[in-house]
This record gives C-alpha cells, structure tokens and sequence, in this order.
C-alpha cells in the first residue's frame, strides 16, 4: 500500500507499533489501493538508475572542487567539460609554478576520482540502454516521440504492471515529477508567475517617469518556470512538459499583453528539450507540448491591446 493512504489511520505518535496497527486497519479498507510488487529483475534496474543520478551528483561535486580551489589562485576555466580540462591539465604539468605542491598533491586525487566516476557513468549508461532494447515493452516505448533508452528502461522497471493502471492520466500523475505535484506546488507556481507583473509594473512606473511618451520599450528577456525535480541534480534541464506550463505560458502572456504599450517583447527561455520547452525531440521525432499550443493560440492577440474585464452575476441571475 502506498505509505500516504496508510498514514490517516496512524493514531498517535508514530513508532513500529502504530504504524503496524495503522497498516491492519488499513488493509481491510473495501476501496484500498495496493501498490503492484516489482520482480527482482525490474528493482536490478531501479538500483542502476538511482546509481546513475548518485554518480551524476558526485561528478559535479568533484568538478565544483576543483574549480574552486584552483579559482583561489586565480585560475579560472570557462563553464563545461574543455574548460574543466584546462584546469587539469594545469594540476598535472609537474612544471606549472601558479600551482603550488601540497595543492597539487590534494588535487591529484580528485582527478583521478573524477576520471573513474565518468567512467562509471558511461559504463552505468551503457547498461540503462542495453536493459531498455533487451525487452520488448521498452523497444515499443522507444518508438513514441519523447522517448529515449533512459526514459524507456526507467518506465519498465517503475510500472510493475501497467494494465493495473486505469488510464493513461492516472499512470502520468502517479510517475511524476513533473507531473506527480501535490495542489501546494501548483498554486505556488502559479503565484511565483504572477510575481512578474509586479516587476514589470514597477519597472514601467520608473520608465513613465523619465520616459512619459512611451518612446522606450521595455523587453523581457527571458521568463519560464524552473522546477527542482526529486531524484535529480537542482535545476535540473530536462524536464516533462505538463498542463502547469501551460498554465503559467497563459497567464505570462496576460500579464506581457496587459502591458504591451511598454513590454515591446518578451523571450520564453526554452524552446526546445528544455525546462518550459514548446518542442521536445528524440531522433528524428518531435512532439508539441502544451506551452507550444498556448503559443499557437495566442497569435491572433499579437500587436493588439489587451482589454480587462470582469462580470458577475448577482443573486437575482442577472449579470
């Protein structure tokens, strides 16, 4: 059973004796739901995945180290994999002087750590994608657009049965992240949203000030949601679209539209594979997500100015 329909009938301070009653009464529930058991095979997979997300984490642990502690003597690298080796190519020349011994001896072996956990990661990968074509169910999901061997093989091994789900909503909503959020979550992205109207009107205001003829616009440079997905490195980039973005991708346009005698222009942040993307690719397949639809719909307001309006009806139906 899952641990949230146990917990109501948890009645005092939790320890193994409430928790055992809760379970029993629990069970005889008529309307309970269990949780469908994963075969040995398909945990096997579940423990390289989370491998793979804990040696992801540590590679960038290890980099931001040496990163920082070369950037005290004032070594700095551009962001990415080249610049990172730059960095070690300094902590090996023998012959470099910016570097002193004792440093160099303690850096020396996070690079030889860093190098074994890349290596582990590939090796890890290579195993995610082989488990994802040695089945038949992963090879058919590979074959929907979105769909890679990581996705596939994750899948596989989390759904123990698939026929045990009713629908195809139920399965996305009980998967998550991006689409498992509580009712919280989704308010709070919606008033983080709003949060731009403020600034924008505050900016305006100034601008008004020092600009009252509107010769200057004002352009958003870039707005989108950024989500901390569980199980993955903060910020993390690749992320499934869902109706929230959609969501906040409409209410940011109100609040850009609602201002267009100052927003000039406003830049989504991502357009493709990417956080709040439009289109989400695999190969040589594409799909459309919801935000590319809001988008699609609101075309016909380009150039034109937003009117607010609000109607009620009152105890007699009138309106």
């Amino acid at each position: 059973m899952p641990p949230r329909y146990v917990k109501p009938y948890v009645k005092r301070q939790k320890n193994d004796a409430a928790d055992v009653e809760a379970i029993c009464e629990a069970v005889t529930r008529p309307n309970m739901r269990f949780v469908e058991i994963k075969t040995c095979e398909q945990q096997g997979i579940l423990v390289l995945h989370r491998m793979q997300l804990m040696l992801m984490r540590q590679r960038v642990q290890l980099s931001n180290a040496i990163r920082g502690h070369m950037a005290e003597y004032g070594l700095v690298a551009p962001v990415g994999r080249n610049g990172l080796q730059r960095l070690i190519a300094v902590i090996e020349d023998q012959d470099d002087a910016r570097v002193p011994e004792v440093a160099r001896a303690s850096l020396a072996p996070l690079v030889r750590q860093l190098r074994l956990v890349n290596d582990q990661v590939l090796e890890n990968d290579r195993l995610v994608r082989a488990s994802a074509r040695s089945t038949e169910l992963g090879r058919r999901l590979m074959e929907v657009p979105g769909v890679g061997p990581v996705l596939a093989s994750a899948m596989v091994a989390t759904v123990a049965d698939p026929t045990a789900v009713k629908s195809g909503r139920d399965l996305a909503a009980w998967i998550g992240p991006a689409l498992g959020f509580p009712e919280s979550e989704w308010t709070s992205t919606l008033q983080h949203a709003r949060h731009i109207d403020e600034i924008v009107s505050k900016t305006a205001a100034i601008m008004d000030k020092y600009d009252p003829k509107k010769k200057v616009g004002l352009y958003v440079d870039e707005w989108g949601p950024w989500y901390d997905p569980p199980g993955s490195n903060p910020g993390f980039l690749v992320q499934q679209s869902s109706l929230r973005d959609a969501e906040v991708a409409a209410l940011s346009l109100n609040i850009f539209q609602r201002h267009s005698d100052r927003v000039k222009g406003a830049n989504i942040a991502q357009m493709i594979n990417m956080l709040q993307a439009m289109i989400m690719t695999d190969g040589p397949k594409m799909v459309l997500t919801p935000t590319y639809h809001v988008f699609d719909m609101y075309q016909v307001f380009a150039g034109v100015p937003m009117v607010d309006a609000a109607a009620a009806r009152g105890k007699d139906g009138k309106l």
